[in-house]
């Protein structure tokens, strides 16, 4: 069964020679029929054999001989086959050794696991993705441990060395090596062979093979090499990991990095590396450039000397960074809510977004049935999403939040037809924020594009239900989560910090129709000038300005990001369109509160104005009917009534407040 995660070329070991356990080539089965009944290493995931859950020989296809097995799968959660080849016991110290020949269709996949106990499901220890000529390899934590490619339509071989002891993990294509890695998990006990959904792979000539592993005395090996850019023009300070794979500690070593042309030296010293132990050593900072280049870690000059094992001092990787459009800045927007149990998700990679490209990108969290709503944007993106979380990278295809990797980097290097630049004027007196969004374009455009300004906040936080987060994280049973594992279900909105908040969309999610004229020659500028009232709760210091430009379909060309004083310092500049809007951002939708929300005999709702307003309600069910109705007249200050729900059937409903003329919707929850 799948478990789902968001996620030098020598052996590493001592002298040894390759038996083997069990090698299968499937040639002494009867053609078509199942392998489990006939053999006491193959079985299935629930141990019923001969079944669908099973697997039968064909010769459609073979590597060697006439013969190999099969899988596909068509449906949505994958199955039904499910086979597991067994090793017989757990192996957790020495080395084992896994090997496959596999043939992929075209435009097909495959998938497989390796697992860490007897009982099946009780420990995934490896994930091991193949699609679309890649192969990506995780262990349940750390995604991408290991990136291969293959040619579907073509046999291929995919070797995986594990040194047990050492915990360090080797894979192979075609006897080439692909990565080096440390596995969180080091015990191997069957392999478990499962096609999901569009599958269809052939496998033949399986192999496995244990043997025991002797520390030698001194011995000091690079097994990781951490290099977090991938975008060229990036820079970060490369980490390698130095492992201490004998018997005595180890106190010093200079571990040397290479990378175009350049070597990279540090002396660790003052060290006490005890046996199996390994230290984490950041280097320099270096630049990417383009194209694929190789890097090297070498680590010498171990305790002053020459350590026993020389071949696994030198660790090697090649790296072909994205060249990113000059200008570009790629628009992540991301549906989300308090009350949907997997956001915690989104939030998640939304923050690892941040931290890895925060040069190229920018996270706008769009709430829906939360205190942070805009009501205005968070239907027009609903409709363009399935469910919750949902994200839109440039306003392209519905994807998960896990997922925004290979639409990010295929837009960031879509050449924009215009770079964006923030300017501001702000009066923190009376909270009014000026904001000018200039387009300079690079080439031709027509008046079918659109500009369009957003603001977002980070560390937002509030009180009351409805800032507590659903959490279907808690307890680790749905896997790592970012830290939201260790929290409960909700979380308490005193332990909630939310970013990348939208505060304000001006003047629509569409765009302004009028932003530019007809023709838009190549080199010139236009500006489009907004105008917003920030309420006292929101707090400037941790705003950011998001100008955006809309093209004809729809999706975002380009977007510019700053913060409130940087665009201060960029300069307003008045724009030569006319286009002033008030976008007053939705300061109501915070003033109105539901509690307690879920409710089951009543619910109180409250509304904090800070002027006069004239104010009506209306209570409408999940169908659209509205239950109730009634005008307030003219209200200000702390005002609040209590609706009873005592009658209502178990639902969501929505309370419909009007606001001189601004609509805020809340969603309530009856039990």
């Amino acid at each position: 069964m799948r478990k789902f995660t968001l996620l030098a070329s020598v052996l590493i070991a001592s002298n040894f020679t390759f038996g083997q356990l069990f090698s299968d080539d499937f040639e002494s089965y009867a053609l078509g029929t199942y392998v489990g009944p006939q053999s006491t290493n193959w079985s299935t995931w629930s141990g019923t054999e001969g079944n669908t859950e099973d697997v039968k020989t064909t010769n459609n296809q073979a590597l060697s001989g006439t013969q190999s097995i099969y899988f596909s799968s068509t449906a949505a959660n994958g199955g039904p086959q499910d086979v597991l080849l067994k090793f017989g016991q757990v192996y957790n110290s020495g080395i084992f050794t896994l090997e496959n020949n596999f043939y992929i269709n075209n435009g097909k996949n495959a998938y497989f696991n390796i697992q860490g106990a007897l009982t099946a499901g009780n420990t995934y220890t490896l994930n091991v993705n193949m699609d679309g000529g890649e192969i990506r390899i995780d262990d349940g934590t750390t995604a991408d441990l290991a990136v291969g490619t293959y040619t579907p339509a073509t046999w291929f071989n995919l070797k995986i060395v594990a040194n047990l002891t050492l915990k360090v993990w080797k894979a192979y294509v075609n006897d080439v090596l692909i990565s080096t890695w440390t596995n969180v998990t080091n015990a191997v006990a069957s392999v478990d062979y499962y096609p999901i959904q569009n599958s269809q792979f052939y496998v033949d000539d399986v192999s496995f093979n244990h043997e025991t592993y002797t520390l030698p005395t001194l011995n000091a090996l690079t097994t990781q090499i951490i290099a977090s850019g991938e975008i060229s023009g990036q820079t970060f300070a490369p980490q390698v990991r130095v492992l201490n794979g004998g018997t005595t500690a180890i106190n010093s070593f200079d571990v040397d990095f290479e990378y175009n042309g350049v070597n990279y030296s540090t002396n660790v010293s003052g060290q006490n590396i005890a046996s199996l132990a390994s230290n984490l050593v950041t280097l320099p900072t270096i630049t990417l450039v383009p194209g694929n280049t190789q890097y090297r870690a070498i680590v010498s000059n171990v305790n002053g000397g020459i350590d026993d094992i020389g071949a696994d001092d030198t660790l090697t990787k090649a790296i072909n960074p994205v060249v990113p459009a000059p200008g570009k800045l790629v628009v992540s927007e991301e549906g989300t809510g308090t009350w949907c149990q997997w956001c915690p998700r989104g939030a998640v990679y939304m923050d690892l977004f941040t931290q890895k490209y925060s040069d190229y990108w920018v996270g706008i969290a769009v709430h829906n049935g939360d205190p942070m709503t805009i009501t205005d944007y968070d239907a027009a993106f609903g409709n363009l999403i399935s469910g919750y979380p949902s994200s839109l990278v440039d306003r392209g295809v519905d994807v998960d939040p896990s997922a925004m990797g290979p639409q990010f980097f295929e837009r960031l290097q879509v050449a924009p037809k215009a770079t964006i630049v923030n300017g501001a004027i702000w009066d923190e007196t009376s909270r009014t924020l000026n904001v000018s969004v200039t387009a300079n374009f690079a080439s031709n455009a027509t008046s079918s594009y659109k500009l369009a300004c957003v603001l977002t906040e980070d560390g937002v936080t509030g009180t009351g239900s409805g800032y507590n987060q659903v959490n279907s994280y808690a307890g680790g049973g749905n896997g790592v989560m970012g830290g939201f594992e260790s929290k409960p279900n909700p979380v308490p909105a005193s332990q909630m910090v939310y970013d990348h908040v939208a505060r304000a969309i001006a003047p629509s999610f569409a765009g302004y129709t009028n932003s530019f004229p007809s023709t838009v020659n190549a080199g010139e500028s236009h500006t489009l000038n907004f105008t917003f009232e920030l309420p006292a709760t929101w707090e400037a210091n941790e705003m950011h300005i998001v100008g955006l430009l809309i093209d004809p379909a729809g999706r975002i060309d380009n977007a510019g990001k700053t913060t409130i004083a940087e665009a201060v310092t960029n300069g307003f500049v008045n724009g030569s369109n006319a286009g002033l809007f008030e976008a007053l951002a939705n300061q109501l939708d915070a003033a109105v509160k539901l509690f307690p929300n879920p409710a089951s005999s009543n619910t109180t709702i409250s509304l904090n104005l800070e002027k006069e307003a004239q104010v009506e309600m209306k209570l409408i069910d999940f169908s659209g009917k509205v239950m109730a109705a009634k005008s307030y007249g003219s209200l200000n200050g702390t005002w609040s009534v209590n609706l009873n729900t005592s009658t209502f059937s178990a639902g969501v409903y929505l309370v419909e407040l009007t606001i001189d003329g601004t609509k805020v919707m809340k969603r309530l929850i009856v039990e």
